[in-house]
């Protein structure tokens, strides 16, 4: 349907003139005509009629009238949808499971008004082309990989250090450990399905693996988290790594274990990407929100890989 056919149907009976109606949409009344007619050859009805006192709606005319307004409003939702300034804040948080989606609803929370879109992108590469072509406003990444060259016109702050934590099964030689330093964990076998090469967590994890000799298996297709959790579970053998602050749940028959690497501690380095010129008026306060000081640790107690610096690390999510 022509929806300037319909805009123009709706003008001439808010006005109750035709040559008002012109007036208002900047077109002649001949072209207001011709709007009302042929939306009226369309429907196959009259809609208005001409009197003494103006135009007015028929009777057909009267039960689209609620519809035409409908139609006008759902085209102005649609638009707001994907417009920068009045659509949702369109974030893209890499797992909807995982650190950054927490750093992003405390941000909702301390700022309820403000609209979300969470959207989850595949890798550093397909964000920073989402946000130069206006996509996406903001996206949580590790951006200092090695041959990763943010281009220009993108902004990048570092918002979180994340530490990395073992998680096995009950069976595990290290199930019952407090803590683990990184060189005690060379010679476990630890899976991590989800590596994918060429992404900035592949790079994050081969580094890992080189500093302290680890070994880490990429081996059989990944079919998710709740496999992955179900098979370390009942594995003697295998662990994985997940971060402090991913969201994990699972059946209380599994007894997975959470264990912290400590000495130093491998933290994974978040940051917050945008397109300078993305004019979206809530972008600046998720900046600030994440610029917020938090606690600093010991450069000697963290290990992150050669390209990338050492950040804030905030408290646990």
């Amino acid at each position: 349907m022509d929806l300037e056919a319909v805009r123009t149907f709706l003008a001439v009976l808010d006005s109750g003139r035709f040559r008002q109606a012109a007036d208002e949409l900047s077109i002649t009344q001949q072209a207001v005509s011709k709007r009302v007619a042929a939306l009226e050859k369309e429907l196959g009805v009259r809609l208005l009629t001409r009197t003494a006192h103006g135009a007015e709606a028929t009777i057909d005319g009267q039960a689209f009238l609620p519809h035409a307004r409908a139609l006008l409003h759902a085209e102005a939702r649609a638009i707001a949808s994907v417009r920068p300034g009045s659509r949702a804040l369109r974030v893209d948080v890499i797992g909807r499971r995982l650190a950054p989606a927490a750093l992003l609803r405390a941000f909702h929370g301390a700022h309820p008004e403000i609209e979300l879109d969470v959207v989850t992108l595949f890798d550093a590469e397909a964000a920073v082309a989402a946000l130069r072509s206006g996509t996406i406003d903001a996206s949580f990444r590790a951006v200092t990989m090695p041959g990763m060259h943010l281009p220009e016109g993108i902004g990048a702050l570092p918002v979180l250090d994340e530490p990395i934590q073992l998680l096995t099964g009950p069976a595990h030689a290290l199930a019952s450990a407090r803590s683990v330093t990184p060189a005690r964990l060379a010679g476990h076998r630890i899976w991590v399905p989800g590596i994918v090469s060429g992404t900035e967590w592949a790079a994050y994890y081969a580094d890992l693996a080189a500093a302290f000799g680890l070994t880490i298996e990429v081996t059989g297709p990944d079919f998710g988290t709740e496999p992955l959790l179900d098979t370390v579970a009942d594995s003697p053998e295998l662990a994985t790594f997940v971060g402090e602050g991913t969201r994990l749940v699972w059946p209380e028959a599994h007894d997975l274990r959470r264990i912290p690497v400590h000495d130093p501690t491998p933290v994974y380095p978040h940051s917050l990407l945008w397109s300078v010129d993305n004019p979206h008026p809530a972008l600046l306060a998720l900046r600030d929100h994440l610029s917020a000081p938090a606690a600093e640790p010991s450069e000697a107690d963290i290990w992150t890989p050669s390209w990338a610096r050492p950040r804030t690390r905030r408290p646990a999510l």
